[in-house]
Parts: structure tokens; C-alpha cells; sequence
């Protein structure tokens, strides 16, 4: 079924502008204000967004064939880059789409619980002690960001809370020749330092067994999505962000643990 395509932006009463999420298995993308910024893209590669990826309209457009565009940009973390994109790759997310699940749960009953077993690889959250979500994740490489092999996972083990959350992220790091540039990563949950965070992934579909990350817990946007809606702090559908202090005590609970 085709989404429905917007000739209006919405104001779902935080200002104009939507979030959006592709809808096809890619989508290839017209640069809007060249030249282009972002590394990734000025080493060739391809500008697309692929399916379940989030990004922020803040414009629409019909061009003479009367085909609708989106205009599309990246509120945090972007190089400048801003692109157009057929609407009807797209779903408009409502503030609905976003809202928070078991807000009336005490944030003290909530925890998420991520082992990061090189065999076994989970997520597991829990409302005291009811576990009412599972997912298979892929953890943090034997790495360091320089691209050293090391003893352990890029993932830390202990005790943390979830501190920093956005709707998307363009993600970006590490040292020439292993690092990393992606545009418009999904549902972000940051957790601990230094940026590790419980995000969406299109790039790979090996979860549940096997290292993949610089440090981040990937997981299924399904997952993601449902992770980042559960977690304390919420998150306004406007916002670009919202950030707690690491003592704060608006945080859900987080402990990495390898069993």
C-alpha cells in the first residue's frame, strides 16, 4: 500500500516541518545545495537512503511533471548536505508513530538489560522483574576506533543509563581508512561514553551472534524504534534532541553485561 503523499507540510503544533521514513528498499537522493559536503559522499558514495531510515522535511516541492518532493536535511550531526527525495518513498511519522510506550511505569521499574556474549548477542528489557521485550542485537568489534585489534568488545560492560536520545542522527568517527560516515541513523538511545548508543541499522542484517559495531548496540529499526520509544528521557516529536545529565535520575537503567 502507498503512503500517502503530502503537498502541504503539517504542523503537528511544535512549528512546521515533519519526520519521514523510506518506505522502499532505497531511494536516491538529488543534492540541493552543492557542492557536497558529507566525507562518505565525497569518496563516492552512492547519496541514497535506504528503507526505515529517518530524516526531517522541512519543505515540499512539485516540480513541472507534478511529482513531490520531499526536501530532506539532518538536524543533528550533518555536514550541510541537504537533499530532495520522491515523497512516495516515503511515510510521514506522526506524533503518534513516536509517542512514548509505558510512560505510567515508575522509572525505577524499567531496565534494559544487553549481553554482549560473542556467541549469543541480546537485549532485553524489563518492567521490575516482567521482561516485555527481547531482540537479537550485534555489539561492539574486538576494536579500537584506530582499527587496533584488541582483548575485549568496543561495547563497555556495566552499569549506565540512557542519557541522550534523537529522532535520527547523521553518525560519523574513527580514523582514516576505518572510519565511519552515515547519514540519518535512526531511533538513537545514547547510554554510555564515548557516543555508544542503542541505534537502528540498515547497513548489515547479522544480528543475535556476531561483532559489527565500532561500540554501538545495533539492532533491527523495528527494534530501535520500540527501544527509543520505551526509554526515559522522551522525546517531543519537534525536538532535535533531548539530553539528562548522566546523574540524572530521568534515565531508564542500562546494564551490559557478557553471560
Amino acid at each position: 500500500m502507498q503512503e500517502e503523499v503530502l503537498t502541504r507540510l503539517p504542523d503537528f503544533g511544535g512549528g512546521i516541518g515533519m519526520w519521514v521514513e523510506v518506505t522502499v528498499p532505497y531511494v536516491d537522493l538529488v543534492l540541493a545545495n552543492p557542492p557536497v559536503r558529507s566525507p562518505a559522499f565525497q569518496a563516492g558514495v552512492l547519496q541514497r537512503l535506504y528503507y526505515q531510515q529517518v530524516v526531517w522535511c522541512d519543505e515540499i516541492m512539485i516540480d513541472e511533471d507534478d511529482i513531490v518532493w520531499y526536501r530532506l536535511n539532518e538536524r543533528s550531526g550533518s555536514y550541510g548536505d541537504i537533499f530532495y527525495a520522491p515523497a512516495k518513498a516515503m511515510r510521514v511519522l506522526t506524533p503518534e508513530d513516536v509517542s512514548p510506550l509505558s510512560p505510567d511505569v515508575p522509572t525505577e521499574e524499567k531496565k534494559i538489560v544487553i549481553n554482549i556474549n560473542e556467541n549469543v548477542q541480546t537485549l532485553a528489557c524489563y518492567e521490575g522483574t516482567r521482561e516485555v521485550y527481547f531482540a537479537r542485537i550485534s555489539a561492539g568489534q574486538k576494536a579500537d576506533l584506530r582499527g587496533n585489534v584488541t582483548e575485549k568488545s568496543a561495547t563497555p560492560l556495566g552499569a549506565f543509563g540512557t542519557s541522550w536520545k534523537l529522532h535520527s542522527i547523521h553518525m560519523s568517527g574513527g580514523a582514516s581508512g576505518v572510519g565511519w560516515d552515515l547519514i540519518g541513523v535512526a531511533w538513537p538511545s545514547f547510554f554510555a561514553e564515548p557516543g555508544i548508543a542503542i541505534h537502528s541499522t540498515f547497513w548489515h542484517n547479522n544480528f543475535g551472534g556476531e561483532y559489527m559495531s565500532h561500540g554501538c548496540v545495533n539492532l533491527l529499526a523495528d527494534d530501535a524504534k520500540w527501544v527509543w520509544r520505551w526509554t526515559l528521557p522522551s522525546v517531543p516529536y519537534e525536538a532535535v534532541e533531548v539530553r539528562e545529565t548522566w546523574t540524572s535520575t530521568n534515565r531508564t537503567k542500562v546494564e551490559v553485561i557478557e553471560f
